[in-house]
């Protein structure tokens, strides 16, 4: 009785609640440990912090001129189809599906099993079957959610990024008040140079930019957002802010109350500090992270389902993708697909080495879409975007991004190689199956494997079309 699309449900605040909520996760819980160790030391690694998060200002700066300027939704995919081709944005959604959103949720999903169980372990270390177990079951929780409503998919992140946000409270305020009473002893010597190795500071940057990451995630809903224009710069700077001022002071009270030592032989920062600084909330403390944890979950399928979402409606992915169902309103195939390598990450990855995996390949096409900012500007001069940042920052960002990803080849050329093949494994799929420019020859053998295989692909199109009762989208909203 009513048409079918996805509705403008994200108002201002929801907006600052998915921002805020995707990058308060596990990262500040998990990254402190990734930063200062391959930062060699308490000074350098805040400042490598404090740089994660300028450099993320700049980001999300230039994504929120990119919101304003390309109308439709799906984030980096979208921004690199519109302003570098079809070739890159491919490349990009072939990444993102096989290694860059599966490791990161896998990421996140262990991370969340393990703060979950860690109160009822301690002081040792839980199973790590339970945790991969408990993992898999707040990620299916969340994917269950996402297929059920938009509208309590939002309202989700909004309550949980309170409780991020007083997650971070009852770590900044004892830090700050033991700072206050003058416990400085695990500042001096904070710039120790010969524990610097240059050649590890990409992965140190990795894992600062592994906890900001999230900031791009309005990108992907744009098409969701009430007034658009207005509330994409808004919340981002806002948000942006926020996590900035609330990270540095969280690792400042890391170290305030647990020192380099502690820090580095801790599996989990967040409990170590709880247990050093007032034992009564021992409890309290994992169960906020979790809680944090699942926020940034709900987050990152809320969005990545928008870039699957497009993808399809732009012919470059099986179109079974940019279906609606009929009542929930809900891209529920889109929703659905990366469950099946999500759970083979977490049964079989290790958060670090996923970490630097899936790390290359996301800023690597970040850096690509805000090449495609500078490409934009130059092709459309003419344009007046309500919103436009200095020239110098997508520049810097880009120049910064693009670095970071060759020097990483240097620090850990085995997951790096990984993940630069998993991006070279797409240009044998785009040629085949969205250019389809080849020999007559091969043309031919092509157009026979098509006539065999189209038929089937079509049956189970419909029957999978009338089993999850979803529907093309009935009305353009971009």
């Amino acid at each position: 009785e009513e048409a079918v699309f996805l509705r403008k449900k994200i108002t201002l605040l929801r907006a600052f609640s998915l921002l805020i909520g995707s990058m308060v996760g596990s990262g500040i819980f998990i990254s402190p440990k990734g930063v200062l160790k391959n930062s060699g030391s308490v000074g350098f690694s805040l400042v490598v912090w404090f740089a994660c998060g300028l450099l993320s200002m700049f980001g999300a700066l230039c994504y929120a001129e990119l919101g304003t300027r390309i109308t439709k939704s799906g984030g980096h995919y979208i921004y690199i189809l519109e302003t570098l081709g079809p070739l890159p944005s491919f490349l990009f959604l072939w990444a993102e599906f096989f290694a860059i959103r599966p490791a990161n949720s896998a990421v996140v999903s262990l991370a969340f099993g393990r703060y979950m169980l860690e109160p009822f372990f301690a002081p040792c270390a839980a199973p790590v079957p339970a945790v991969k177990l408990v993992s898999l079951l707040g990620y299916y929780m969340v994917l269950t959610l996402n297929s059920w409503s938009v509208t309590w998919s939002a309202r989700l992140q909004t309550a949980l990024s309170i409780v991020k946000l007083l997650a971070l409270a009852l770590i900044i305020v004892p830090g700050m008040m033991l700072l206050a009473q003058g416990h400085t002893k695990n500042f001096q010597d904070a710039f120790d140079r010969q524990s610097l190795v240059l050649d590890k500071l990409p992965l140190a940057f990795y894992a600062g930019m592994f906890a900001y990451s999230g900031w791009f995630q309005t990108s992907f809903v744009r098409e969701e957002l009430v007034r658009p224009e207005r509330n994409i710069p808004l919340a981002v700077i806002v948000s942006v802010i926020t996590v900035i001022v609330g990270y540095m002071l969280t690792n400042i009270s890391y170290y305030t109350v647990l020192g380099m030592q502690d820090v580095l032989a801790s599996p989990a920062v967040a409990v170590s500090f709880v247990q050093r600084a007032f034992k009564s909330l021992i409890s309290v403390v994992p169960v906020l992270v979790a809680l944090s944890c699942f926020g940034t979950m709900n987050g990152g399928i809320f969005t990545f389902s928008r870039t699957l979402f497009v993808a399809s409606r732009e012919g470059q992915w099986p179109p079974l993708f940019s279906m609606i169902h009929i009542r929930r309103h809900t891209p529920l195939p889109a929703v659905m697909l990366m469950f099946p390598l999500v759970t083979a990450m977490v049964c079989i990855g290790d958060i670090y080495h996923l970490m630097n995996f899936f790390s290359f390949s996301r800023w690597l096409f970040i850096g690509l879409a805000t090449l495609g900012l500078i490409v934009h500007r130059h092709r459309h001069p003419e344009l007046n975007s309500p919103f436009k940042v200095p020239l110098f920052i997508p520049v810097s960002f880009t120049i910064i991004c693009l670095f970071t990803v060759a020097m990483s080849f240097y620090s850990d050329p085995v997951n790096i190689s990984i993940g630069c093949t998993m991006v070279l494994s797409g240009f044998p799929v785009y040629y085949l199956m969205i250019y389809r420019q080849m020999s007559k020859r091969c043309h031919f053998l092509w157009t026979k494997l098509s006539a065999f295989f189209s038929p089937l692909s079509d049956y189970l199109t419909r029957k999978l079309q009338v089993l999850l009762e979803v529907v093309q989208q009935e009305i353009k909203t971009y």
